[in-house]
């Protein structure tokens, strides 16, 4: 009884025990740093001890792996969510800008068709001459009270004809309908606009037609 005892129990404590087992040690789990006198880390030449070390090699290189396996999946995430950062805050600029715009130029459908009733005012207007007090004269001054208030308006929400009228042509701000020689101006000159152009704040909603020097 005593001899199987000594075989389940390791005690490297025991100072009457002066060695210990490395095949011990491995069935029963003993601290063996413990004991002075037994020194398993050293004995390289036990068989068991040897492939004891092999299997701590082997598990903590194991270990490193699954470390360094780890720390490149976390890197990979932080850099997917740094990219879905990005796309998100791109993506909210985009929307923002195009509210903006969409907030900006809201009025340009409704203005682009009051243009042409602006444009009938005007051509009647100029049936007007210099005698103010013939009966054209004042039937167009009811007219004339409408389209100031017409234009009154457009200023308001920051609609402006757009100023062509002996200006260097411009395609951005012109639509050039018809051309002539004129003596004593330059080529490439606006010397006649046949039809108002008008911007809706910085943006053309409606280019000039215009007659161009050559």
């Amino acid at each position: 009884m005593e001899e199987k005892e000594s075989k389940e129990t390791c005690n490297c404590e025991n100072e009457t025990k002066k060695e210990c087992n490395c095949e011990e040690k491995m069935t029963h789990d003993c601290d063996c740093k413990k004991d002075k006198d037994c020194n398993c880390t050293e004995d390289t030449s036990d068989e068991s001890h040897g492939e004891c070390k092999e299997k701590h090699k082997k598990k903590e290189k194991k270990s490193k792996k699954e470390i360094e396996e780890l720390k490149e999946q976390i890197q990979e995430l932080e850099t997917k969510n740094l990219a879905t950062q990005a796309e998100m805050i791109n993506y909210r600029k985009r929307k923002d800008e195009e509210v903006a715009k969409m907030l900006k130029y809201a009025n340009e459908d409704m203005v682009t068709d009051l243009l042409s009733t602006i444009d009938n005012f005007e051509r009647a207007i100029k049936m007007d001459d210099d005698n103010l007090e013939d009966e054209v004269s004042k039937f167009l001054e009811g007219f004339k009270m409408i389209y100031c208030n017409f234009t009154s308006i457009l200023e308001k929400y920051e609609v402006k004809a757009i100023d062509g009228f002996n200006k260097e042509f411009d395609p951005t701000y012109h639509q050039a309908v018809m051309t002539e020689h004129v003596e004593g101006t330059e080529a490439g000159m606006v010397i006649e606009v046949l039809q108002k152009g008008y911007m809706l704040k910085d943006k053309v909603i409606r280019p000039a037609m215009v007659k161009v020097s050559e």
